[in-house]
């Protein structure tokens, strides 16, 4: 274990220590729209009002919300401190925030939204998630995350979605769900 964490430190340093300054609006950017999860709901009201799939923002809230609180949880257990409060330089390229590090909500709350969201349109999977990774991998670029962060938020994100999904065919087969059951 302690040979993969000094592995996520040693990638964390060399991406931060090796950022191209062109490239530095576009990643910060990319961390500022995954701040809240956004992007995500101003996508699930596109994709309510486009594909004509009315449950998709409600879909994408309680994934976000649910994908936020979890990995909120889980930094509490891990307690891992974020790169930039354990090295001074370089600086992050954003404000650290206050919490800890273990797993990303950025990148959980965008792999939940992209998981939900491309299960209404396959289509728009491919470009969904590539926006899921650049967000995810924003948070690396910036200084804020090392990369089992993000990881870890992508995978907790996909496990939401899936749960949410599960859950609502579930409901959808409960006979307290049919009309007059």
């Amino acid at each position: 274990m302690d040979r993969v964490l000094g592995l996520d430190h040693r990638l964390e340093r060399w991406v931060v220590h090796h950022r191209v300054d062109a490239l530095d609006p576009l990643f910060v950017g990319l961390s500022r729209l995954g701040t809240t999860g956004f992007i995500w709901i101003v996508l699930a009201l596109l994709a309510a009002f486009l594909w004509r799939r009315p449950y998709a923002l409600a879909y994408v809230l309680v994934a976000v919300l649910t994908a936020d609180l979890v990995a909120l949880g889980l930094k509490q257990l891990t307690a891992r401190p974020r790169p930039s409060v354990t090295y001074d330089e370089p600086e992050a390229l954003v404000r650290t925030p206050l919490d800890l590090s273990f797993p990303s909500g950025h990148a959980a709350t965008s792999f939940a939204a992209a998981a939900v969201l491309s299960r209404y349109e396959r289509t728009a999977a491919v470009p969904l998630f590539v926006l899921a990774i650049a967000i995810a991998w924003s948070r690396v670029y910036v200084g804020v995350h090392y990369p089992s962060d993000v990881l870890a938020g992508a995978v907790l994100g996909v496990l939401v979605a899936t749960a949410l999904r599960r859950l609502a065919a579930a409901l959808q087969r409960s006979p307290r769900a049919r009309p007059g059951g």
